[in-house]
């Protein structure tokens, strides 16, 4: 992948948010189908795919092991797999950009294949430990060399026949339980994860579409999901649905922009990621679900958001796992609510493109806001509704998610807010500004 030139960008308070935005397809479901469709022997299709740049990583990657994978003038993705076992050896180490879910998902799926397969990445997800999948997968006999602190770039050998585990996963992370799985794919016998804590469970609706023999069990440890190994998957037609995650840029804009009104159509709202739009609607938030219907096994609405008062609020921290990536958002906006808003239970916010918990004090502070700095999140005392003062320069860090986030802040300023470098929005919502530019009026 290219390194682009930094664009900076300055953000300021404005009329309200009016119109009707599309988001682009769900990043997780979008590496999920092109990966699921990789290993189906016959030819799936897939609609309504992200095409950022995260995404387009996976695509290269399972091309670059055997899959045949084209997007057609149409818009339609079409993916001939090579089957369960099937993954060839690339001839070239693979490239994962700033993605640091195809890195960690990939790994599983390589892992009981006997192939040696290299990673790089960008210097954001060079900085990224991998130990958590490294881990796992090391029991069922994969082998890795990685840079120091288990961090790409990193040799990993596959081996077949794997292992099968039974793996009891030490912090809340689909990415880990779905690496492990994805591992027990190809691996002869039940390979199990033991999740405490439930987290997104897009692998788990996908793979069993797909025909894989997958159970779900609530015990008194936690959800048990057991995958049976060498399976046959089998092609289909898959439609992404809205990434939620990128829809709660612009159900946090048009809460805290006075006189706002948006519609944000195709949303997908499985349980495991709505706790934003929960947290949200407990601070004040006016969201209204319009034809909720269920696309492609996944619960899909569409979102009426009305400008009205947030009131400071205690996060519950259970419902961390199903919002992990909406924490930089939510921050902001706690910033603009009344009141003191206690973030917490969110520690893997350390560990992502940046240390978000630090980036987002350090960008919040410079926007005017009240922050505590915190192990596991933010403490911040809310302006009321008034705009925050702006006038500073915002260091994004590589991070899509701080420079979404802290653009949505900017437009709650009453100074220009400077963030130093947008170009990496591309990597999850490529038409983000230009959609901003059409709704501001």
């Amino acid at each position: 992948m290219t390194s682009t030139a930094p664009r900076p960008l300055a953000l300021s308070a404005a009329g309200p948010l009016r119109g009707t935005v599309r988001v682009p397809g769900d990043k997780s479901i979008s590496h999920r189908a092109l990966m699921f469709a990789g290993l189906a022997v016959g030819e799936s299709r897939i609609t309504g795919l992200l095409e950022g740049e995260d995404v387009l990583a996976t695509a290269a990657a399972m091309r670059a092991m055997g899959a045949q994978v084209e997007r057609g003038e149409d818009g339609v993705w079409r993916v001939h797999g090579v089957g369960v076992g099937g993954l060839l050896q690339p001839r070239t180490a693979l490239d994962m950009g700033n993605s640091g879910t195809s890195t960690r998902l990939l790994m599983g799926l390589i892992a009981s294949h006997p192939i040696t397969v290299t990673f790089t990445g960008d210097a954001s997800l060079s900085s990224r430990p991998m130990g958590r999948v490294i881990d796992p997968l090391t029991e069922m006999g994969a082998e890795f060399t990685a840079s120091p602190g288990g961090r790409l770039p990193l040799t990993m050998r596959g081996i077949c026949p794997a292992v099968p585990i039974a793996y009891r996963l030490p912090v809340a992370s689909a990415q880990v339980k779905s690496a492990v799985l994805l591992a027990g794919l190809n691996t002869p016998g039940i390979t199990r994860v033991i999740e405490p804590v439930p987290t997104r469970d897009h692998s788990e609706r996908m793979l069993r579409g797909f025909g894989a023999e997958l159970t779900v069990e609530e015990t008194a440890e936690g959800r048990v999901i057991s995958i049976t190994g060498e399976a046959e998957l089998t092609p289909q037609q898959i439609e992404v649905p809205g990434d939620p995650s990128s829809a709660a840029f612009w159900i946090v804009a048009a809460s805290i922009v006075p006189g706002s009104e948006l519609t944000i159509a195709n949303v997908g709202l499985n349980p495991t990621r709505a706790g934003l739009v929960q947290v949200l609607r407990m601070m004040g938030a006016d969201i209204t679900e319009a034809q909720p219907r269920i696309v492609g096994g996944e619960p899909v609405a569409d979102l009426i958001v009305r400008h009205a008062p947030l009131s400071g609020i205690e996060v519950p921290p259970e419902l961390a796992p199903s919002m992990i990536d909406e924490y930089p958002i939510l921050f902001v906006a706690a910033a603009l609510a009344q009141g003191r808003t206690v973030a917490r239970g969110a520690e893997e916010l350390r560990v992502k493109e940046s240390d978000r918990i630090a980036v987002m004090a350090a960008a919040l502070e410079a926007a005017g806001a009240h922050v505590e700095e915190v192990a596991d999140g933010l403490i911040i005392d809310g302006s009321g509704g008034d705009p925050l003062p702006g006038g500073g320069t915002i260091a994004s860090r590589l991070d899509h998610r701080i420079a979404m986030s802290m653009s949505v802040a900017g437009l709650a300023c009453s100074r220009p807010l400077t963030i130093d470098d947008v170009s990496p929005v591309a990597t999850s919502y490529p038409n983000f500004y230009e959609t901003l530019d059409a709704v501001r009026r």
